[in-house]
C-alpha cells in the first residue's frame, strides 16, 4: 500500500510539473561568439531548467545582421548547417509577424550584437510584446533623452530590459549596484579595472620583464582584445561602462562628458590604417616604459574608471597603485570594482572575477533570460 501511495504520488508530481511547465520564446540576434556560446548554453540547460524550474526555453529564430533562420519548435543542435542551407534575408516586422502567425507567447528578444543600427529594433519589439535581454551596451550609452524614452516605453507596456553583461560580462556589478540604490544606500564612489584586456596587458607589463607592445600582441593572440586593438586602448568601452553605473544612479551624464584618457598616441590614431598602427606598435615601448620605470616594487599600472557620486564627476585614467590593494593584486584578464558607501565606510564592497570572455558573457546573458522567464 505505501509503494502503490507513492507510486501515486509519483506519478501525480510528473504530470502536474508537465503540466505546470512554462514554454518562454527566445529570438536571438546575433550569432558570432556570445551568441553561438548562448545556444549551447540553452540548449545544455534544458532538462535542468525543465525538471527544477518547470522552464522550457525555446528558440524559433536566431539571426544575424542580414539573414534569419525560422523554427517554430525551437533550434536543434544542427542549428548552423541549417542557418547555412535555409536562413533567408529579414527584417524586423517581418520577425514579429512570424511570431504573431505562430501565437508564440512569452517573448524575450536577445541583443547579442555590437552594433548600433539595431537598437532602432527595440522600440518595435517592446511595442508587440517583447522583453529585451542585452549584451550590447549602446543602448544605454546613447543621449539620455533616448535612454529615458526606452524605459518610458517599457512601463508603458509592462516589458523587462536587462543588461547585467554591459558591465563586468558575467559578474553581478549592475545588479549589486542597483539593489543598493534601490534600498536607500547612499553609494560615493565607484572605482576599478573595468577592461579584462587592459587588466591582462598591464598585468603582464607590470610583473614582467616584457616590452608593451609585446604584451598587446600577447593579448591580441588570446582573442582579448578587438581586432584594432586601438578600441581597447583609447579608452571608450571602459567609458561606455562607467557610464552605464552613472545612469543607473540617475545621473545625467553623456558620453561627452566623461574625462577620457586614451593610451593611443597622437601619431598612431586618426589617420593610420590598422596595418600602420600594427606595424608601429613599437612606438608605444618607450612612453609606457618610462611610466614603468617610475614605480617603486611596491607598485602597478592600472587603467582604470572612477566615478565621484557627490561630484558627479566622470574619469577613465592610468594610475600607479599598490600591489596589496585591491586593484593592485589583480591577477589574468581579471576585473575588479570597488563599491564605496555610507554603511560600508572606508573599506568598499568589492567584486572582482572574470570581466571578459564569450563563455561568462553568455551565461550572464541566459541567466537575465531566466530571471526575466520566471516572472513571466
Amino acid at each position: 500500500m505505501i509503494c502503490r501511495k507513492r507510486l501515486r504520488l509519483s506519478i501525480h508530481y510528473k504530470t502536474n510539473s508537465m503540466l505546470n511547465n512554462k514554454t518562454v520564446h527566445v529570438v536571438l540576434f546575433g550569432i558570432g561568439q556570445i551568441g553561438s556560446a548562448l545556444i549551447n548554453q540553452i540548449n545544455e540547460a534544458k532538462s535542468r531548467l525543465q525538471q527544477y524550474q518547470n522552464l522550457q526555453l525555446r528558440i524559433p529564430i536566431v539571426a544575424n545582421s542580414k539573414l534569419a533562420f525560422y523554427d517554430k519548435e525551437g533550434i536543434s543542435n544542427s542549428w548552423e548547417t541549417n542557418f547555412e542551407a535555409f536562413s533567408v534575408p529579414y527584417k524586423i516586422d517581418e520577425i514579429i509577424r512570424f511570431v504573431k502567425q505562430q501565437k508564440l507567447k512569452n517573448l524575450i528578444a536577445i541583443d547579442a550584437t555590437a552594433s548600433n543600427a539595431f537598437i532602432k529594433n527595440y522600440i518595435p519589439l517592446i511595442e508587440n510584446g517583447f522583453n529585451i535581454v542585452s549584451a550590447n551596451k549602446v543602448a544605454n550609452t546613447l543621449h539620455y533623452d533616448f535612454y529615458k524614452f526606452l524605459r518610458y516605453e517599457l512601463k508603458k507596456h509592462n516589458k523587462s530590459f536587462l543588461y547585467e553583461t554591459n558591465v563586468g560580462a558575467g559578474l553581478p556589478v549592475i545588479e549589486t549596484i542597483k539593489g543598493l540604490h534601490n534600498s536607500g544606500e547612499h553609494i560615493e564612489r565607484i572605482r576599478g579595472v573595468f577592461s579584462g584586456s587592459l587588466s591582462f596587458i598591464f598585468n603582464h607589463f607590470s610583473d614582467d620583464d616584457i616590452s608593451f607592445s609585446k604584451a598587446l600582441n600577447e593579448a591580441s593572440k588570446l582573442g582579448l582584445t578587438e581586432p584594432d586593438a586601438r578600441e581597447d586602448l583609447s579608452g571608450n568601452d571602459v567609458a561606455r561602462k562607467l557610464l552605464i553605473l552613472a545612469r543607473e544612479l540617475n545621473i545625467k551624464a553623456e558620453f561627452q562628458d566623461i574625462h577620457v584618457e586614451s593610451l593611443v598616441p597622437k601619431q598612431l590614431n586618426g589617420k593610420t590604417t590598422l596595418h600602420q598602427f600594427n606595424t608601429r606598435s613599437k612606438e608605444l615601448d618607450l612612453p609606457f616604459q618610462s611610466l614603468k620605470n617610475q614605480l617603486t616594487k611596491s607598485q602597478v599600472l592600472r587603467y582604470v574608471g572612477e566615478l565621484n557620486v557627490k561630484e558627479k564627476t566622470l574619469e577613465v585614467k592610468l594610475i600607479s597603485e599598490d600591489r596589496k590593494s585591491s586593484l593592485g593584486q589583480l591577477k589574468g584578464s581579471d576585473s575588479v570594482f570597488e563599491i564605496f558607501t555610507k554603511s560600508y565606510g572606508k573599506q568598499p564592497l568589492v567584486i572582482q572575477g572574470a570581466g571578459a570572455g564569450k563563455y561568462v558573457t553568455a551565461r550572464g546573458v541566459l541567466s537575465d533570460v531566466i530571471k526575466i522567464s520566471n516572472h513571466l
